[in-house]
């Protein structure tokens, strides 16, 4: 079963993600990690507009002179920072409720947190989740730390459920997407060619990729042995097998197979790919995730 909303940021979690932002901040100042992410804002963003302050937006964004004329807090708002925007694309695949905990409880953890750094940073951030034929949801963006709560709520509606086109979910996102941002896709990958080929699409298009795949750790460590049926979460199709040591090694090669899979595409594409581990601690995802590395 999916997180609730609640459930998906402790405070305890809340705390180091702030201590990681203002440590990563810190550095990209001093021309270190996270530069790259930086080039998004700065000083030659083109003056676009004011809007009234929101709770949680940062104080330093505040235009003093015009609060003073208008007796309203407001903020500058620049054309770059407007056009920033995160998108966190969701698979609500069946086979994403495999695992102890599921998949899917740390792929909404874990865009929960990347959600919140981006709000933090006076940033957009909007989530969409696949499911059936294509996206089953496209949310509005949220923007600053404002959002937030609306973030952590409709990711709490994450259901890991039958079959999914992440592939067509992915054109769907490009097609509503009016301007190129950063698109974070987390999924187990487990059918990535047609996935693969539209990211590709997405590339061309301006967008910068972030692919995190989440596997459960039976699934990198599987424990089997003796005859075995195995059914298919998403399809309901059974297969009958031996799990003896040629048939366990013939897995380990898929599966190593697949993650060089997603590495080649990710250095080719000059993509960030994070492989996570179900219930691990995130603040390792998050820190490769801010220095966009390939696992």
């Amino acid at each position: 079963m999916a997180l609730e909303a609640a459930e998906l940021l402790s405070a305890s979690f809340l705390t180091e993600l702030e201590a990681l932002r203002r440590r990563v901040r810190l550095e990209v100042r001093s021309g270190g990690a996270g530069e790259q992410t930086s080039r998004r804002r700065g000083s030659s963003a083109e003056f676009e507009e004011h809007r009234p302050y929101l709770a949680g937006d940062d104080l330093r964004r505040v235009d003093w002179l015009a609060t003073a004329r208008t007796g309203q807090p407001v903020l500058k708002q620049f054309r770059a920072e407007e056009d920033a925007v995160l998108r966190l694309l969701l698979d609500g695949s069946a086979s994403l409720g495999f695992g102890a905990p599921p998949k899917l409880e740390t792929a909404q953890r874990l865009a929960a947190a990347l959600g919140y750094l981006a709000l933090a940073g006076s940033q957009r951030a909007q989530l969409l989740l696949a499911s059936g034929a294509g996206l089953e949801h496209a949310f509005a963006p949220h923007r600053g730390r404002a959002g937030l709560p609306a973030l952590l709520r409709e990711l709490g509606q994450a259901r890991a459920e039958g079959g999914v086109s992440l592939a067509r979910a992915i054109q769907q996102t490009v097609q509503r997407a009016a301007r190129p941002g950063a698109l974070v896709v987390l999924s187990d990958f487990f059918e990535p060619m047609p996935a693969l080929e539209a990211l590709a699409g997405a590339r061309a298009r301006g967008h910068e990729l972030t692919l995190v795949q989440v596997l459960a750790r039976e699934e990198l460590e599987p424990d089997l042995d003796g005859d075995l049926r195995l059914v298919d979460s998403e399809t309901g199709a059974a297969v009958e097998l031996t799990a003896d040591p040629e048939a366990l090694g013939a897995y380990a090669a898929r599966l190593a197979a697949l993650l060089e899979q997603l590495q080649r595409f990710a250095r080719r594409y000059g993509a960030a790919y994070l492989r996570v581990t179900s219930g691990e601690p995130l603040e390792g995802p998050v820190r490769r995730f801010l220095a966009r590395e390939v696992d």
